[in-house]
Order: C-alpha cells, then structure tokens, then sequence
C-alpha cells in the first residue's frame, strides 16, 4: 500500500505539477489525477484509436476550447445535437453570455433570452441559423449520411469551432440524436417549406463506426457525461472488441440503470470494456474536472 499524500498548494505551481500532487490524494482528488495519466497515455499510444463521445451542453458553459484541443488528439467524434448547434451559433457571430440562474425566466422569457442554468443567450440567434440553412439547404439535402451532413455545414462555417475543425482535419463526426436539436429543427423547417426531402441513411453512421473500433489496433474512451455519445460508442465496442484506455466524467449515480451513471467496470460484462483496461470514472461535474484532467497532461 502507498501512503496517502498530502497536498501542498505552492506560489507559482504549474497546474500538471497539482494535478499530478492531486493524483497522490485520495478521494475524488484522487480520481482526476489518475485520469491525467491514463490521457496521457492514451494519447501516446499510437496504436490507439481515440473515441471522444461529449454530452449535454458544454459549449454554452464555455468548453469550446478544450473540446478543439481534445479533437486534436482523436480519431473519432460523438457529440449531441446541443453541443454541436451551439458550435454552429458562435461560428455564425454569436455569443453566449454568463448569465444568473436565480435569474426570473418569466423575465427572461419577455425579453428574449434563454437560459441554460447561469448561462444567457439570445433567442434571436435562431433567426441567423434560419438565414443559414435557407441559403444552404440545397447543399445540405444530397448529403447521404449525417457524418456527410455534418462535415458540409462544418465546410460552410465562417467562423473556427467543432465542426469546422471536423471537416477539415476530417475527423469522422457523429450524432445520433440530430433531429433532437436546434440543427435539426432547422433542417425539418426547411422540408415541411417544400423545400426537398434530404436523402440521409441515419444507419450508415453506425456501420462505420464499427467499422472504424472493428479496426482499431486499440481503442480508447473518453465520455464527458453519457447519454446518446456514450451509448453509441459503447455499442459499437459491444460488437467489435473492447477499450483498453477509459475516462468517463459525470455527475449521475449507478443505481437508477442509466447509461450516463453507468461505471465504466460494467462495460467488461458487455464486452465494451477489456478486463484488462486502466480506465477510471471521475464523478464530478465535467467543467470542473475536464480543464483540470486536460491541463495535467499539457506540457
């Protein structure tokens, strides 16, 4: 057995030096330390195939940064509807705004503003994303796969952000819950107009994400919540060979069954997860531990 360290917080300490001082605590401390080293390691494996699958929200809580960096460092991208409709609102000019979440929505609803916990934005965003899709959807409805769908509005962003770097380093980019989001209200607005049915196979998304953990020499995972991002990669292991390397971030508990609290341990039982992986569950609120467990590993 090691002993339990205690921490000592130093005048001008590099944030990988506290985090790795982090490593050598117990508790949740403990946790987030541990997954700087198995990022690390995941990220020098060169054999390794990087499955980085991102729930809820993060762009509006100002995550956009880490999420482009973490790109850099994958080969494979699933995301929600949210996440990526909010990419598409920044690269289009617009901001999200540090908001109050005491704030009165009775208030806020009178004047425009959506409220994503103590995040603001401005309803009126949704009139940029209509004016994009108008100009655009004819582009958009040859697309054969929603990786297609999502590349060619990466293609067209004016602005850096998450799709725009998925298409042009051409990072294979998937989101099974599409139609549950501002995008693909946008896209269905465009067809009840007459505008064209889009000719998009919702399951070839699927065939080549097992093809690509089919593949894989090694894989790797890192969740930031769960949800529809987790469960697609999961299955896709399900039915090739499990990860080696896992990292899995969020707040929900184990016992009600759900797939966003569900330990990554359980995986093996499914055959997702190698009874031989370093993997680690880190229960903590993702804005908080992900800069940290990221900022332990730049050098």
């Amino acid at each position: 057995m090691e002993p339990v360290k205690h921490i000592k917080v130093k005048k001008d300490m590099k944030a990988s030096e506290l985090v790795e001082n982090m490593g050598e605590m117990g508790f949740g401390a403990n946790k987030i330390g541990r997954a700087a080293k198995i990022m690390d390691k995941m990220f020098d494996d060169k054999k390794c195939t990087v499955f980085l699958g991102i729930a809820g929200a993060m762009v509006p809580a100002g995550m956009k940064n880490i999420i482009l960096d973490l790109l850099d460092n994958s080969n494979v991208f699933v995301t929600t509807g949210a996440n990526l409709t909010h990419d598409l609102i920044e690269s289009l000019g617009e901001n999200h705004y540090k908001g109050d979440d005491s704030a009165d929505d009775s208030s806020l609803n009178k004047e425009g503003i959506d409220r994503i916990y103590n995040v603001f934005m401005k309803n009126s965003v949704y009139e940029k994303l209509e004016d994009f899709f108008e100009k655009n959807f004819s582009k958009f409805k040859e697309c054969k796969s929603i990786k297609e769908l999502l590349w060619k509005i990466g293609e067209l962003c004016p602005k850096e952000g998450i799709l725009k770097k998925c298409y042009e380093k051409k990072i294979p980019i998937f989101c099974p819950g599409i139609a549950d989001s501002g995008i693909g209200l946008m896209m269905w607005g465009r067809i009840i107009e007459g505008k064209g049915k889009t000719n998009i196979d919702v399951f070839e998304d699927m065939k080549e994400i097992i093809d690509i953990a089919w593949t894989a020499k090694k894989r790797g995972i890192i969740y930031v919540g769960g949800g529809l991002p987790k469960n697609f990669i999961q299955q896709s292991l399900q039915f090739s060979k499990g990860a080696d390397y896992g990292i899995q971030i969020t707040t929900d508990r184990t016992e009600p069954g759900g797939s966003s609290g569900a330990p990554l341990k359980e995986g093996i039982s499914w055959g997702k997860m190698n009874k031989d992986a370093e993997f680690v569950d880190v229960f903590c609120d993702a804005t908080i531990a992900l800069p940290l467990i990221f900022a332990g590993i730049k050098k």
